[in-house]
């Protein structure tokens, strides 16, 4: 049993907390800038405590987990007044799984270094119910060694823990995963549109293409949802347009080229517009079940 500590608890870090603390058996003290909510977890949990502050937290933690929501939330509860990186002990881990940015994670590992314990980079994929199932897929910037020890705590909530490679790697891995589901949820979206507009039966069509080449989990999942206008679960429009300026930031920092990423953001923008800050990624599809115009 390791004593850990868990900074943020939003929909993602709820239940992975829970995780780390029921099926991974630690020790576990959670801080949430709502503390209402934080008092809600150790209600639901049965155990483990509150701390008011970040540092408070981390005092004493061999493993500090974060999952908040941006580069300055990052920076606010591990450097900011009262932050986690005031309270860690010397050997200490901070293992953050916020989607943020890579230039963020390089530089809290050297502040961390500088500090005399180490930093991890660990951005998941999975969405709320890989969280609640414990299922997600964790991708990680570090040391190998730091790693490792950390990789038994991580595998409470996750089904496959990798390293990636240095500090940042973690949050670059992520950022192609967000790449690769925008580009494929607008493809899905015109797909399912098109065979609408077809009179194709849908369910006889999916049933069909997702035995092919045209397979994925997208499909799998949000396609009967899709086809309903069904978007109140899931990823939501907002926190995937913070991830797409954090990969189309980072394109313009090493020379990629992104065009259908840039598109493909400017249509969620058309959701958000439409109403849709909160639905569901695979909302795409309404600029389309509305006529609005692609392009």
């Amino acid at each position: 049993m390791a004593k850990a500590a868990w900074i943020g608890l939003g929909v993602m870090g709820f239940p992975m907390a829970g995780h780390l603390l029921k099926a991974g058996g630690h020790d576990v003290v959670v801080y949430n800038r709502n503390s209402e909510k934080a008092q809600a977890w150790v209600s639901k949990y049965g155990a483990g405590r509150t701390a008011p502050t970040p540092a408070a937290a981390a005092a004493g933690a061999e493993f500090v987990f974060c999952c908040v929501g941006n580069d300055d939330d990052l920076r606010a509860v591990t450097i900011g007044k009262d932050g986690a990186f005031h309270g860690m002990g010397a050997g200490s881990v901070f293992v953050d799984h916020t989607t943020a940015s890579a230039q963020v994670a390089r530089e809290l590992a050297v502040a961390a270094n500088e500090r005399g314990f180490c930093f991890l980079d660990a951005p998941v994929s999975g969405g709320q119910a890989g969280a609640e199932n414990g299922a997600l897929t964790v991708m990680t910037g570090g040391d190998e060694t730091v790693f490792e020890q950390a990789k038994p705590l991580i595998s409470a909530y996750a089904r496959a823990v990798m390293l990636i490679g240095p500090s940042g790697a973690g949050q670059l891995t992520k950022m192609v995963n967000q790449i690769a589901i925008a580009g494929l949820l607008q493809g899905l979206s015109e797909a399912i549109a098109f065979g609408q507009q077809a009179g194709l039966d849908l369910d006889l069509v999916m049933e069909t293409i997702s035995k092919g080449a045209a397979q994925s989990w997208q499909m799998e999942n949000r396609w009967k949802t899709m086809s309903e206008g069904s978007f109140d679960f899931g990823f939501a429009v907002d926190w995937m347009r913070k991830d797409l300026a954090i990969c189309l930031g980072e394109a313009r920092r090493n020379g990629a080229s992104l065009p259908v990423t840039a598109l493909v953001d400017q249509f969620y923008a058309d959701v958000q517009a439409m109403g849709g800050a909160r639905w569901d990624t695979s909302s795409l599809i309404a600029r389309l079940q509305t006529g609005a115009k692609a392009g």
